[in-house]
């Protein structure tokens, strides 16, 4: 069998809509976020779920430093802020101290996401380029209902009411 080559594999899974995340951590590490698709839920009882950061990463080293991560999941009208958690940056994208605050493991969460999922990190399996995170929830917040944000083939997209 033939190896598929990286280009074609990342266009295919472009056309896999995916909500669209912060994934934050803070600890004796530091504090640290980054934007993220690869956020999934395992199972309900007990309440895991699946975070996939590329090793390269400083939120990656920080995560499993602190050993806490929150999940925010975003709404159409936040966009913005994937920018700020995306790439190299100058800013403190935590600048907009009033946008955040925590619930139990003292990861930052933000206080307007569609969803926040605050989690302590049960198990890191190593795939190629990234870490899946195991996170075991600690604690939910559920925001307003509004319309969320997806990435889908290369383009933020809002979805639902």
């Amino acid at each position: 069998m033939d190896a598929i080559e990286a280009p074609l594999f990342r266009s295919a899974m472009s056309r896999l809509a995916s909500a669209v995340t912060l994934v934050t951590t803070d600890g004796p590490a530091g504090r640290r976020g980054l934007a993220a698709t690869a956020v999934t839920s395992i199972t309900d009882s007990p309440p895991n779920l699946l975070v996939c950061v590329n090793k390269s990463t400083r939120s990656n080293a920080m995560i499993k430093q602190n050993g806490v991560f929150s999940v925010n999941v975003l709404s159409h009208n936040q966009e913005v802020l994937v920018g700020a958690f995306s790439g190299p940056s100058d800013g403190d994208p935590f600048g907009e101290a009033a946008l955040w605050n925590t619930l139990e493991t003292g990861a930052p969460v933000l206080k307007d996401a569609l969803a926040s999922l605050d989690c302590t990190l049960d198990q890191i399996i190593n795939i190629g380029t990234h870490s899946l995170f195991v996170g075991h929830v600690t604690a939910v917040r559920i925001g307003d209902a509004t319309r969320g944000l997806v990435y889908f083939d290369r383009a933020f997209c809002g979805v639902g009411e």
